[in-house]
């Protein structure tokens, strides 16, 4: 975080969005970073990637979610990226929800723990809507999950060429 921090002091929280996904959020592309940072998205990525480098996309995506910032139900463009997303869950908690997009009462919450890894491919990334809740809406089980600015710091790779 100290190294994102001068990057994302300098911006505001946005609410409007292309696709209208996210709102209250702050966000940049990195692709340079110090050599202990380096060092651990080089892990991040060698396990959550399996295969050639070249297959990931080279940035790495900081979205910075402010406390009553909200991520709505989507499912990704494969425009963007591949089958394959990672992200590293900073300074809150947070939960995950996940709808098949074919059959809406299968419905899995996740829970998404400060400093957590979470990666996602496959039928995670296209068959089911994936969204962050709101802080009023944070529950994880009967259990209530306090929403504070959450930060992640995302890895994906290519698109397929089939796409």
């Amino acid at each position: 975080m100290r190294e994102l921090h001068p990057h994302l002091d300098r911006l505001k929280y946005e609410y409007n969005h292309w696709d209208d996904a996210i709102h209250g959020f702050r966000e940049i592309e990195r692709s340079r970073w110090s050599k202990s940072s380096s060092n651990i998205l080089a892990r991040i990525r060698h396990l959550a990637f399996p295969g050639p480098e070249k297959q990931q996309l080279p940035q790495t995506h900081i979205l910075d979610l402010a406390q009553s910032g909200v991520i709505k139900p989507h499912v990704d463009s494969v425009r963007f990226c591949g089958n394959i997303i990672c992200g590293v869950c900073l300074l809150s908690d947070a939960v995950m929800r996940l709808v098949n997009v074919d059959h809406k009462d299968q419905i899995v919450d996740v829970l998404l723990q400060r400093c957590s890894l979470y990666i996602m491919k496959d039928q995670s990334r296209f068959n089911y809507t994936h969204e962050v809740l709101g802080d009023k809406e944070s529950f994880f089980g009967n259990e209530a999950v306090e929403r504070g600015r959450r930060v992640s710091i995302i890895c994906r790779n290519h698109p397929s060429e089939k796409n």
